[in-house]
C-alpha cells in the first residue's frame, strides 16, 4: 500500500514538473518581441580623423614610414597635373581625380616641383581652385595610400588655400 502511495506521489510530482515546464516555455514563446522602433537607439560617435603635421621632404624620403598614415602638409602650390593618374599599382582614375604638385622646400632660387609626391584631389574640388598660381600657399590633409616606385602617393581629403597671390588684371594700356 505504501508502495502505491509513493508511486502516486511520484506521478503527481512528475506531472506538476511537466506542467510547470510547459507553462514557462509557453510564456517565453509568447513574450512580446521588441520591434526596431521599440529598441532604444544608442548614439554612435564617429571619431574625427586626426592628421599629423608632416614635412613634405621627409615624406618623400621615407614614404614607407608614412604609409597608411594621415598627414597635414603646408606647402607652396606648383601646378595641377595628370602625373600618376591611372597607374595600376596606385590607381586613381583620371576621370575622377587630378594630381597637383607642390614646390620643393629645399630649392629657393628656382621653381622645382616635388614630383616624387603625387597628391590626388577629386576633380570637383580642384575645379574650385582653378585660378591657383605657382607660389600660392596651401595646406592639405590626406592619407599616404601607397609607396609605389618609392614615391609617396597621397589621397587628399582636405584642401585649403592659405595665401593666394592677387590676380593680375589685364587692362588695356593707353
Amino acid at each position: 500500500m505504501n508502495n502505491i502511495k509513493n508511486k502516486i506521489k511520484l506521478a503527481l510530482l512528475l506531472i506538476t514538473i511537466s506542467v510547470s515546464f510547459g507553462l514557462s516555455t509557453n510564456a517565453v514563446v509568447k513574450a512580446p518581441l521588441k520591434t526596431p522602433a521599440a529598441i532604444q537607439k544608442t548614439a554612435v560617435s564617429v571619431p574625427e580623423k586626426v592628421y599629423q603635421p608632416a614635412n613634405s621632404l621627409d615624406i618623400v624620403l621615407h614614404p614607407t614610414k608614412y604609409l597608411n598614415k594621415r598627414v597635414t602638409i603646408r606647402a607652396k602650390f606648383d601646378k595641377f597635373s595628370t602625373l600618376g593618374l591611372d597607374y595600376k599599382p596606385a590607381y586613381r582614375s583620371s576621370d575622377k581625380y587630378i594630381t597637383f604638385l607642390i614646390k620643393r622646400d629645399d630649392v629657393i632660387n628656382h621653381t622645382v616641383p616635388l614630383s616624387e609626391m603625387k597628391n590626388f584631389l577629386e576633380r570637383e574640388i580642384a575645379e574650385k581652385y582653378i585660378d591657383l598660381k605657382t607660389g600660392d600657399e596651401i595646406e592639405y590633409s590626406g592619407v599616404v595610400f601607397s609607396d609605389a616606385l618609392g614615391d609617396a602617393w597621397i589621397s587628399v581629403e582636405k584642401f585649403t588655400v592659405l595665401n593666394q597671390q592677387p590676380k593680375e588684371e589685364n587692362s588695356p594700356k593707353k
